[in-house]
């Protein structure tokens, strides 16, 4: 199996039919053909199903689809290294962000890297925190932001920085218009929160759990827009940073001490810092199985920037736990 080979399966895969792949990859659809028929011949498995609808791999086929993923972008990375020692930094650089991290540091790293290194083609993924720890277990970037400060097998995370989690909406019969709102208050309250496989889910149930209090998830909602609509209608609150809102980390008023309910009084949504304070760990994370590029490093390194300054700018970011700390390292 040579890299071609390789990257005529991946189109296959990629495309769920025999036609459209040979026209991305420029080759008549008999010779790609058999190209799939010798690699079954040589893994002695069936790689694909066929169908009326096209192709679709079998178990097998999604195993070594992974494999050559990781093979072709280990290649890509080499290849860029090579090109470039010595000269200009350049290559591609595939990052996830969570919503939340996008809104606060996609564009300022934009900026950056055209400023610094306009040779280097930045590929953002932003979505929720479940679905970029996916693509980051399958090696599909080159690093991604997470709210996590644990390392596994297949990921080792740099700790950046920390933030403070607030109640954001109004519970019910409250009317105070307090900044702050006690964990224990929260008992049976009716929340939104993200699925089970998002880092921010992980960090409300774990605080609940050690509170002994109750936890009343009424939806799991695997987007922002949803879960802030569900708060500004009173259908529930939810649990998020304050930059969930679309405020600078560092901005101004964006602090615990900011607060006086200003989202109730002005027809918003109304956030309250929770006491004690729920944190989450904002997390430069690596995987593990690719070798890091030099054009990811000077990426990586320009976050690391951002991130401290706007922790410089003393807003509700703050310098991440100590090392000395557990963090699954």
């Amino acid at each position: 199996m040579d890299i071609r080979a390789m990257r005529y399966f991946v189109a296959i895969v990629d495309h769920g039919s025999l036609t459209r792949a040979a026209e991305v990859v420029c080759v008549a659809q008999p010779a790609l053909s058999q190209q799939l028929a010798a690699l079954e011949e040589e893994f002695g498995v069936p790689l694909v199903h066929r169908g009326a609808k096209g192709v679709r791999p079998t178990e097998a086929g999604k195993t070594l689809y992974r494999h050559i993923r990781n093979i072709l972008r280990q290649v890509e990375i080499a290849g860029a290294d090579v090109r470039v020692a010595g000269s200009e930094i350049s290559g591609n650089v595939a990052i996830g962000l969570p919503t939340t991290a996008a809104a606060a540091f996609g564009m300022p790293l934009m900026r950056a890297v055209r400023q610094r290194y306009p040779q280097v083609r930045l590929q953002l993924f932003e979505s929720m925190s479940g679905y970029i720890s996916e693509l980051l277990n399958q090696n599909r970037l080159d690093f991604a932001i997470l709210f996590r400060d644990t390392a596994s097998r297949a990921v080792e995370p740099e700790p950046l920085a920390s933030e403070p989690l607030y109640l954001i909406g109004t519970p019910p019969g409250r009317t105070t218009r307090s900044a702050t709102i006690a964990l224990k208050a929260l008992d049976g309250i009716p929340l939104v929160l993200p699925s089970g496989s998002q880092g921010l889910r992980e960090v409300v149930e774990r605080s609940f759990a050690k509170a002994g209090i109750a936890l009343n998830v009424v939806a799991d909602l695997d987007s922002l827009p949803f879960l802030l609509a569900a708060a500004r209608e009173g259908l529930a609150c939810t649990v998020l940073p304050a930059s969930s809102l679309g405020e600078s980390p560092g901005a101004e008023g964006d602090g615990a001490g900011d607060g006086d309910g200003k989202g109730d009084a002005e027809g918003g949504i109304g956030r309250r810092l929770i006491l004690p304070e729920l944190r989450r760990t904002l997390s430069l994370c690596w995987p593990r199985a690719l070798p890091r590029s030099n054009a990811a490093e000077a990426v990586a390194e320009i976050l690391r920037e951002i991130v401290a300054v706007r922790i410089a700018q003393g807003g509700s970011l703050a310098p991440p736990p100590s090392p000395a700390a557990p963090a699954g390292r």
